[in-house]
């Protein structure tokens, strides 16, 4: 798998520092709250659970499944919610946990959706962040890293299925995903 990656963008070591970081502000920021963690699966799942292992509070968890871009590359503009939450939004304070907001489409789509049905507030957490790529109007409230806009695989992130076991975050080689 190694071999298949350009280069190291972010080592194992600097991502639990800065979901540490995180952490620790998500708590400050939500102490006293009702705190519903939703993970976006199944990029997300990886940081997810390193991040709320150090979210120092009560929280619930549930998971969601989104796509904006059915079977093509670029996004439709379209949100598909593919599973649902399983718990009520109505008066939670929500955090959306997602591995790398991308053009932002999909977050664009699914916070007021969630603000509809009557969260209390609903923010957004990433591990990496491609602002150069945007083509939504998406706040960021908890940020990791912001990455150039380059091909991404490792920690929880993936083509075509492979390189989510990665513990790190490499630029995958354009000969790998362009053969």
């Amino acid at each position: 798998m190694h071999k298949d990656l350009e280069k190291v963008l972010f080592t194992q070591e600097e991502l639990a520092a800065r979901v540490r970081e995180l952490g620790a502000r998500i708590t400050k920021d939500y102490e006293g709250k009702s705190l519903l963690l939703v993970c976006i699966l199944k990029g997300a799942v990886t940081f997810f659970a390193d991040l709320a292992r150090e979210i120092k509070l009560p929280v619930e968890y549930d998971f969601m499944v989104c796509s904006s871009y059915g079977d093509s590359t670029d996004s439709s503009g379209f949100v598909k919610i593919r599973k649902d939450l399983d718990t009520d939004a109505k008066g939670k304070d929500i955090l959306i946990i997602e591995d790398i907001i991308d053009t932002g489409t999909t977050l664009s789509r699914l916070k007021p959706i969630l603000e509809d049905r009557g969260a209390a507030s609903v923010k957004i957490a990433t591990i990496l962040n491609k602002p150069s790529r945007r083509r939504a109007d998406v706040h960021v409230d908890y940020n990791g890293f912001e990455i150039p806009d380059a091909f991404v695989v490792g920690y929880g992130l993936d083509y075509a299925g492979r390189y989510r076991n990665i513990p790190y975050v490499g630029i995958l080689k354009e000969s790998v995903y362009k053969a």
